[in-house]
């Protein structure tokens, strides 16, 4: 490996600029020359990259987003899209990529090794946490954090006030980023894609908490299990009081990757490299149980439900 490729793909995620940093030091240490792909796939289209050393990434560990940036390119599914990335592939002379990113990317990162005969491996990066092969993904944790402060904060204004709120999160048709949320914030209710819910059921519960002296109720709506505008309108009609809704959305994704953010992405960014440089690739490298894993980059089926999420009693964890 003398030269070797690194992208971020997909939704950015706290964790991205660790992740690269971590890609390009390694890279070096082994003598390898490093190309910064920027605006991912579309990038990498249209020719966009540059030579990155590690002054290149330089106090950019604290930073949130992707230095790289990213830009979503569907024409990749394309014949037609595909061709302008074959020129690029061709003028650079890679030995090798790591892809940052999510499920998306590593469908691109799979059709790099499997139509261009180019060696890559994964690096998760997502705040929906829905990837399989690793226990947690790049910018879960500082996502749920910044979601826990939003809903702590909210939570003062709703009991100044006597009010319900409903507060939308991400977390795409996955729902452990809603579900985690409301256990840390003692939410009265979460409505997740993955559990069935009754309307009815939740707003007597809702009832009974007023009626024993609560002065607030929070209902947490993960975006994959319907409309928090919905869910809103039924409650307020349905209880009689005033309730107000709150959609959480893109904030989620930006700001300074928290701690365990950081050492993560470092980790699993090196791990990436070194598999490169081993000769191993085709894989992702996540962490279970605390130990690197490998898996493929793409597999077939939904997300396996977290174990938080496999508890239908998951009302029972709430205030």
């Amino acid at each position: 490996m003398k030269r070797i490729g690194v992208l971020t793909g997909g939704g950015d995620a706290a964790g991205m600029n660790p992740a690269l940093r971590a890609v390009v030091r390694t890279a070096w240490q082994h003598g390898a020359e490093v190309v910064g792909i920027k605006r991912g796939w579309r990038g990498l289209a249209e020719g966009d990259f540059e030579v990155m050393g590690p002054g290149s990434v330089s106090g950019i560990l604290h930073q949130g987003g992707t230095v790289l940036r990213t830009f979503r390119y569907p024409e990749f599914a394309t014949p037609a899209g595909t061709k302008p990335i074959a020129r690029t592939l061709k003028k650079m002379k890679l030995d090798g990529m790591v892809v940052i990113g999510g499920d998306g990317s590593f469908r691109g990162a799979d059709k790099l090794q499997r139509e261009f005969g180019l060696p890559v491996v994964g690096v998760p990066a997502t705040i929906d946490n829905d990837i399989p092969g690793t226990d947690i993904s790049i910018g879960f944790d500082t996502a749920l954090n910044i979601a826990i402060d939003a809903v702590d904060k909210i939570k003062d204004t709703a009991t100044s006030h006597g009010r319900i709120f409903v507060i939308e999160v991400m977390g795409r048709e996955y729902g452990l980023l809603a579900a985690q949320t409301a256990i840390a914030t003692g939410a009265e209710e979460v409505f997740l894609p993955e559990i069935p819910f009754d309307l009815d059921e939740a707003c007597r519960r809702i009832k009974a908490g007023y009626d024993r002296g609560k002065h607030h109720a929070i209902i947490i709506v993960a975006e994959g299990a319907g409309k928090a505008s919905y869910v809103t309108f039924e409650i307020r009609e349905r209880v009689k009081r005033d309730v107000r809704m709150a959609v959480l959305g893109h904030i989620q994704r930006g700001g300074s990757p928290s701690g365990y953010d950081r050492i993560l992405a470092s980790r699993l960014g090196h791990k990436a490299t070194e598999l490169l440089f081993e000769g191993k690739h085709g894989v992702m490298v996540g962490v279970v149980a605390n130990k690197f894993k490998t898996s493929a980059l793409v597999r077939k089926g939904k997300m396996k439900a977290n174990a938080v999420l496999r508890d239908a009693r998951l009302a029972e964890l709430l205030s």
